[in-house]
C-alpha cells in the first residue's frame, strides 16, 4: 500500500495536461476516478484528455468510430463544467485520434471531431510506437514500421495546420529521428512529444540503461532544434521504462522516484527550456508505479531548483498556451 506523504507546495497551480478516461471489466477510469486524483491534495485546476481508443462508436464509417470518444469525454467535460463536481475543470482540452494515414480522407473526421468536442478539441494523436522487438509491446493504434515518414500520413498530417490542430507524437525512443524529420517538414503545426521521447528498458533494451539514455539524449537535442516541438515530462511510471516500480511490494516513494527520473527530466527541461515543457501525470497508466499524489510530489522535487517563474510554465501555463485553455 502506497504511504501517504504530506503534499509539496500545495498552492502551486497545476494543469494536468496527460490522462485517460476509460471503462474495462478490469479497469474503471472516469469523472469519479479523476476527481478523486485530482482532488488528493495538490491544487489541479485542469486536465488535458488525450485519446486511448476508448467509447469508439459501435456503428457507421469505421473512420469515424474515434469521435465517438470525444464525444463521450466532451461530455465528462460539460459535466466538470457545471461545477458539481468542484472547482477543477476536467478535460478542458481534448486530443483524439484520427488515422492520418488516410491521407486527404481525413477530412471530415477532424470535421467530425471538432464539431464532437465543441470548443474542446485542440489536436490529434495518432501513435507511431513500434519495435521490432515482440518484448516491446506496440501503441495500441497498431502502427507500421515508419508510420511518420509514411507518404500518406504526411498527407493526412498537412491537415492538421488548416484547423488550428496541435499533434501529439507518442514513439519509442529509436524513433525519435522520424519525430525530428516530421517537425522539420511541417514547422507550423505545433508537435507535442508525449513521455519524454519514450526511452525503452525492457526486451533488448533492458540492462542497457547507459548506452540507451546516450542515444536518447543525441535524438532528443537534434528534435529540441525545431521551435514547434514541446515536451511532455512523465510517463515514466509506464512498464516499458523499465524502472520495475511495478514490480514492488511496497510503492515507491515521491524521493525514489524523482532521484530514477532526473536524469530525463532536467535533460528535457535543460535542451527544451521550461518555456517548452510541461509536466503530465499519464493518469491512470502510470498508476502502475505510484499514486496521483506521490506522482506529483515526485514532479515537484525535479522542479525544486527552478524558479517561480519556471515553475509556473512547467506546472501549469505551457499545458495551458500549448492547448489554448482560458
Amino acid at each position: 500500500m502506497q504511504q501517504v506523504e504530506a503534499i509539496l507546495e500545495p498552492d502551486l497551480p497545476i494543469c494536468d495536461p496527460h490522462h485517460h478516461l476509460w471503462d474495462y471489466p478490469a479497469s474503471r477510469y472516469l469523472i469519479e476516478e479523476l476527481n478523486a486524483d485530482t482532488g488528493s491534495g495538490h491544487r489541479i485546476e485542469s486536465t488535458v484528455f488525450v485519446e486511448c481508443n476508448s467509447f469508439y462508436r459501435a456503428q457507421g464509417p469505421r473512420a469515424l468510430a474515434p469521435v465517438g470518444e470525444t464525444e463521450a469525454v466532451n461530455g465528462v467535460a460539460a459535466m466538470s463544467a457545471s461545477g458539481r463536481y468542484g472547482e477543477m475543470r476536467a478535460c478542458a482540452g481534448i486530443v483524439g485520434f484520427a488515422d492520418l494515414s488516410l491521407g486527404g480522407a481525413v477530412e471530415p473526421v477532424l470535421e467530425a471531431h471538432i464539431r464532437a468536442g465543441g470548443d474542446r478539441f485542440r489536436g490529434v494523436r495518432h501513435a507511431g510506437a513500434w519495435d521490432a522487438s515482440e518484448a516491446v509491446r506496440n501503441a495500441h493504434t497498431n502502427p507500421p514500421k515508419g508510420l511518420y515518414g509514411s507518404a500518406a500520413f504526411r498527407e493526412g498530417y498537412a491537415r492538421l495546420a488548416d484547423h488550428g490542430l496541435s499533434f501529439e507524437a507518442w514513439q519509442f525512443h529509436p524513433q525519435l529521428p522520424e519525430v525530428t524529420d516530421l517537425a522539420r517538414a511541417f514547422p507550423q503545426t505545433v508537435l507535442v512529444l508525449d513521455h519524454v521521447g519514450g526511452p525503452l528498458g525492457i526486451g533488448p533494451y533492458e540492462g542497457r540503461r547507459a548506452e540507451v539514455f546516450e542515444i536518447w539524449k543525441a535524438d532528443l537535442t537534434e528534435l529540441a532544434k525545431s521551435p514547434n516541438v514541446v515536451v511532455k515530462l512523465g510517463g515514466l511510471g509506464m512498464a516499458i521504462c523499465g524502472f520495475g516500480f511495478h514490480k514492488r511490494e511496497t510503492p515507491a516513494s515521491s524521493q525514489e522516484l524523482a532521484q530514477a527520473w532526473r536524469p530525463y527530466i532536467e535533460t528535457c527541461i535543460e535542451l527544451f527550456g521550461a518555456e517548452r515543457c510541461m509536466f503530465e501525470s499519464n493518469f491512470p497508466v502510470d498508476q502502475v508505479s505510484c499514486d496521483y499524489r506521490t506522482l506529483w510530489n515526485a514532479l515537484k522535487r525535479l522542479a525544486a531548483g527552478a524558479s517561480t517563474e519556471e515553475k509556473a510554465l512547467l506546472f501549469r501555463d505551457v499545458a495551458r498556451r500549448t492547448y489554448r485553455l482560458a
